[in-house]
């Protein structure tokens, strides 16, 4: 943790290009070393440690390479320009936060997925945010709070399923349970973003919008039939359909629109890039250039120009290597006990239903920072205080809710954490720089404490419960 901040601090958003990578294998081997000769556990128990911690991580990995290709078709395409173009004939920036967290919002509940969301409304409404002057801290706030807020509130979310499973309880009455503390948080949230959208001075004109549309819609072919790919990626996505197959399915619509409707972007680029040959192999290479690689649309305005830059497959391979380092870091503390001796001393200082929620809490805030891994922060203190809290004669939904409450919401705001990393590769706005204006996810687990704390929205098992669940540990 020490290296990590001081990584931080020297290299700053340059962090994520090699160095926090290093300073994670380094922790590694310290910790491969402490396991080896300290704890006596054998070299072939660590690797399989490291090795099934990233196993753990490949869906991920494979979802973050397919993002990369989304976005870099769907930019090539005109549909994240479409969106900008649209968004800025309606928004304004009175609105434009609240806005943009309640349609990421909307967005993440019908989807499930905060990466799916932030990759394509979220990048839609950075541009749009920018146009109109905002700083790429406080939209790319707006953006992972209101994201953030769906994924946890959707039945089809990973994290909000993994939560009541660890917890022992179903997943409809976590829902329900999430509710009086998620509320109140987003409650808060709208309402700041409300107050700096009126008290604001965003740098952006009305002039300078108009130009960022003209320009856009001078280089691409903008219409309502570019839509189409994201309204069915949406519909896929709440027919339950897995992630992987969606994100390939969007990055391959994309591609045809751009054939369809870009022709004009297509033989700028190619001669830009010096691409020769007919209109068939150009529009081949560049939409292959799209999906794996950087691809630049330059026009005559530099905001516009820093809008349509995306890094395609090959943009997401630093996060890829973070998350490679910090899985086998994890995967190390996890086989070899420490992380288990660390959370025993945790649970040892718990006295009262507050402590136990805050330290709950606490956990999976540590996890999230040590493990690199919001999976983990979920996994590991689920498993650690079920016991604790059905014996504390509290729901398990309590537990649950904690944990979404805390190690869900408090991975984005972590450089080094598999959700930060990915959201500042996607958005290309630096984690501590969007992190102080996540107001959803800093609320989120100070609410859940202090409702700990107040004995507020706390479900207790009746005595008749308790006597059961007695009977059945004495059997056990």
């Amino acid at each position: 943790m020490v290296l990590l901040i001081i990584n931080i601090k020297v290299f700053g958003t340059e962090g994520l290009s090699g160095s926090n990578q290093l300073v994670l294998i380094v922790s590694a081997a310290v910790a491969g070393l402490i396991a080896a000769f300290r704890l006596n556990v054998k070299w072939d128990v660590i690797q399989d440690g490291m090795i099934n911690s990233i196993s753990s991580a490949m869906s991920s990995i494979l979802i973050l390479l397919l993002i990369g290709a989304l976005a870099g078709t769907w930019m090539l395409s005109g549909i994240v320009p479409a969106m900008i173009y649209y968004g800025l004939k309606v928004l304004n920036p009175t609105v434009f936060l609240v806005a943009a967290c309640i349609v990421c919002g909307v967005v993440s509940i019908a989807t499930g997925s905060s990466w799916t969301t932030v990759a394509t409304v979220g990048v839609a409404l950075l541009g749009i945010g920018k146009a109109l002057g905002f700083s790429e801290g406080l939209i790319g706030g707006a953006i992972i709070s209101g994201a953030y807020f769906g994924d946890k509130m959707s039945p089809l979310s990973d994290t909000t399923n993994l939560a009541p499973a660890m917890a022992g309880t179903d997943l409809f009455t976590h829902i329900k349970h999430m509710m009086k503390t998620t509320i109140p948080s987003i409650a808060i949230t709208l309402i700041i973003f409300a107050v700096i959208g009126l008290v604001g001075n965003p740098e952006g004109t009305i002039g300078q919008v108009e130009e960022i549309s003209t320009v856009i819609s001078d280089t691409f072919t903008i219409n309502g039939w570019l839509f189409i790919v994201p309204v069915a990626i949406i519909l896929l996505i709440v027919k339950k359909v897995p992630a992987i197959p969606v994100l390939l399915s969007g990055a391959i619509l994309g591609a045809v629109f751009a054939l369809i409707f870009q022709q004009e972007v297509i033989r700028n680029l190619a001669t830009i890039l010096n691409i020769e040959g007919g209109i068939s192999l150009q529009s081949f290479k560049i939409v292959m250039m799209a999906l794996y690689g950087e691809t630049s649309i330059v026009t005559s305005n530099e905001i516009v120009n820093e809008l349509l830059i995306t890094g395609g497959m090959s943009g997401m391979l630093y996060t890829v290597w973070l998350i490679l380092c910090a899985m086998a870091f994890g995967g190390i503390m996890e086989v070899s006990g420490m992380l288990k001796v660390i959370a025993e001393a945790v649970i040892s200082k718990v006295n009262s239903v507050g402590s136990l929620i805050a330290a709950t809490a606490g956990t999976g805030l540590f996890f999230n920072i040590t493990t690199s891994d919001q999976y983990l922060a979920i996994l590991v203190p689920g498993r650690m205080y079920a016991d604790i809290y059905r014996k504390r004669g509290l729901k398990g939904e309590n537990l649950s809710r904690t944990l979404e409450d805390s190690a869900t919401v408090t991975s984005v705001l972590i450089p080094w954490n598999t959700c930060g990393a990915t959201q500042a590769s996607v958005l290309g706005v630096a984690t501590l720089t969007y992190a102080p204006y996540c107001f959803f996810n800093i609320i989120s687990p100070i609410m859940t404490i202090l409702f700990g704390y107040m004995n507020w929205g706390i479900n207790y098992y009746s005595k008749k419960e308790m006597k059961l669940i007695n009977e059945e540990e004495i059997v056990a």
